[in-house]
């Protein structure tokens, strides 16, 4: 994966203020909800909903996945359930993204996302962990968690990759994005090389903090993930649609 975007500029040239918005602005927050379209309210938007016909796709991840200061319909799970339906594909969307989250943070409500079961899990945690200097063995060793339970009760997963700017140097940051590369290689997963692909770094799909992918930004974060999954659901459908 390219660390320059289509307009040539980088990433990694975020400056450490606006990196730490992700991590801290939203804090961990289960947070009640407040006014339609907050961040409060998205988080509730995670809740499991009640058992339905159709399998679940779980999105488990931040703020990026939340869909931080934009309304539930803007954020990238949204815009996969509306390429879901396009394409006339039976699955049901579940949102787990909680603003500020880490890697322990999911692993610690995955019990909770998962109490209505699901088929497919697109995993998209990591970015938190980076952007605080967590240890890199602590965070692989949550993400291994929640791969062996969705191994356990046979969820298909999704991998998105991530990257952050060098503000613990440049080793810290080869070794983070490397850490994705390394699991996809040794599950066999199929993954999103880097969910903020094409976006991250970009001024005009972003907001104002400079991090978080405005209403534009998530639609090319809903291409990224589209690009990989939509075989992953395709192969699935199939593979019910044999067993009747």
């Amino acid at each position: 994966m390219h660390d320059m975007d289509d307009h040539g500029r980088s990433w990694f040239a975020v400056p450490l203020l606006a990196a730490v918005l992700l991590s801290t602005s939203c804090g961990g927050g289960r947070a009640a909800v407040t006014h339609p379209g907050s961040e409060q309210a998205r988080s509730a938007d995670a809740t499991p909903s009640p058992a339905r016909d159709r399998p679940r796709l779980v999105f488990l991840g931040d703020s990026l996945t939340a869909g931080y200061n934009l309304e539930a319909s803007q954020a990238y799970p949204a815009l996969i359930q509306q390429k879901i339906d396009g394409a006339g594909l039976e699955f049901e969307v579940v949102n787990a993204g909680i603003s500020g989250d880490t890697s322990s943070g999911g692993l610690h409500r995955l019990d909770w996302v998962l109490s209505e079961g699901a088929a497919v899990l697109v995993l998209a945690l990591g970015a938190n962990d980076g952007l605080r200097g967590i240890d890199l063995t602590s965070t692989r060793r949550n993400l291994e968690a929640i791969l062996d339970r969705c191994d356990r009760e046979g969820i298909r997963v999704v991998l998105a990759g991530m990257q952050i700017p060098p503000n613990y140097g440049p080793e810290y940051s080869r070794k983070f994005r490397e850490l994705f590369t390394e699991l996809q290689v040794s599950r066999k997963l199929p993954t999103v090389p880097f969910l903020l692909d094409a976006v991250g770094g970009v001024d005009e799909l972003n907001l104002a903090d400079g991090i978080h992918p405005n209403a534009e930004g998530q639609k090319i974060l809903a291409a990224n993930v589209w690009t990989v999954l939509e075989p992953v659901l395709r192969e699935l459908a199939a593979w019910r649609s044999s067993r009747g």
